[in-house]
């Protein structure tokens, strides 16, 4: 086999923000952070949603928006894009 072709893959911890749930798994994506967890050092990767706080497996609808996503795309187009206010009018 040809030396350096296949990218690092090893353990990581993702680390889902919106419910301070950690989980390992093994991953190639590479990243500057690291974490002790479990008293074993892994790199870091951070995420909004997992299946810990995604709506369809926790049956309870909770709209995550850390980045104000929705709120400056209503600023935007307000309601020129919505299709109830087509429908309606």
């Amino acid at each position: 086999m040809k030396v350096d072709t296949h990218p690092d893959y090893r353990e990581v911890v993702f680390h889902d923000l919106s419910c301070d749930f950690k989980f390992i798994t093994r991953s190639t994506i590479q990243t500057r952070e690291t974490i002790n967890h479990e008293g074993k050092d892994y790199p870091l990767i951070k995420i909004e949603v997992s299946a810990e706080s995604h709506p369809f497996y926790t049956g309870k609808h909770k709209i995550v928006d850390t980045a104000g996503r929705v709120e400056k795309f209503r600023q935007k187009f307000g309601s020129v894009g919505s299709k109830t206010a087509v429908a309606a009018g």
